[in-house]
Parts: C-alpha cells; sequence; structure tokens
C-alpha cells in the first residue's frame, strides 16, 4: 500500500463516511422530497433550493458534529467554520443549477438530485479537515 493511500485510510476513517452517509442520506431525501413538491406547486427551483439548503445546513451541523466526526471542540469556532464550509457547498449547487438548467435548459430537478452528491462530496472533505478537524 502506498503512503497516500496510507494516510487517506487514517484521515478518513470507513466508520466515518458511513455515518456522514446514512446522515447524509436521510436529510437529502427528505429535502429533495420537500423541493420537488415546492417546485411541482410553483416555486421557483433556486429559492426553494437556497430555503432548504439552509434547513438541511442546521440538521448537518448538529448530526455531523457529534455523530460522524465526534468533535468536542468549542460551537462558535466549529460554528463559524461551517457557516464558511456551506457558502461554498452553496455557491456550488447555485453555480451548477444556473450553468446545467439556465444556460444548458436541463430539467432542475435532475440537476438538483445530481448537485445533492457533488455539494456531498465537497462538504464531507470540508467537514473533515476543516471545520470538525481533530488536533494531529
Amino acid at each position: 500500500m502506498n503512503s497516500l493511500t496510507a494516510r487517506l485510510k487514517r484521515r478518513i476513517p470507513a466508520a466515518q463516511l458511513i455515518k456522514y452517509g446514512l446522515i447524509g442520506l436521510l436529510s437529502n431525501a427528505c429535502g429533495l422530497a420537500v423541493y420537488l413538491l415546492l417546485t411541482e406547486l410553483g416555486s421557483p427551483p433556486k429559492q426553494t433550493m437556497t430555503a432548504l439548503y439552509v434547513a438541511g445546513a442546521l440538521i448537518s451541523f448538529f448530526g455531523n458534529r457529534r455523530l460522524t466526526f465526534s468533535y468536542e471542540g468549542g460551537t462558535l469556532g466549529s460554528g463559524v467554520r461551517f457557516v464558511i464550509a456551506h457558502m461554498g457547498g452553496y455557491a456550488i449547487n447555485l453555480c451548477l443549477l444556473a450553468l446545467f438548467v439556465d444556460h444548458f435548459g436541463y430539467a432542475h430537478q435532475w440537476i438538483q438530485a445530481a448537485a445533492i452528491f457533488v455539494v456531498a462530496g465537497y462538504l464531507f472533505v470540508t467537514l473533515k479537515l476543516f471545520v470538525f478537524k481533530t488536533a494531529q
């Protein structure tokens, strides 16, 4: 096993990925269902995504802080870093919708569903290495 693979296994334990995935699956499945319902009722896709993104981020903070990353540091510092991380995730999500829906004309439902996975990958790395990092 090369040294990069060994370092990644030490830094990103499988248990954390599984917990993160389960929390994300549950919260994003609910969020996507609400997104689809609201947009079907006439709510604009980007505004709907914005409102649901904030709600999902709150669930993510509390669920992942303790359950996924077992973080015991201060709430204020991790909360500020969390907001910064999610500003990046929100920007990625908004850009994906703007580019693929507004510019290329794809259906917003499919782009939002795909965006969940793109943003989830970005956020796992960011939460692990920036928001809830532990002293080495």
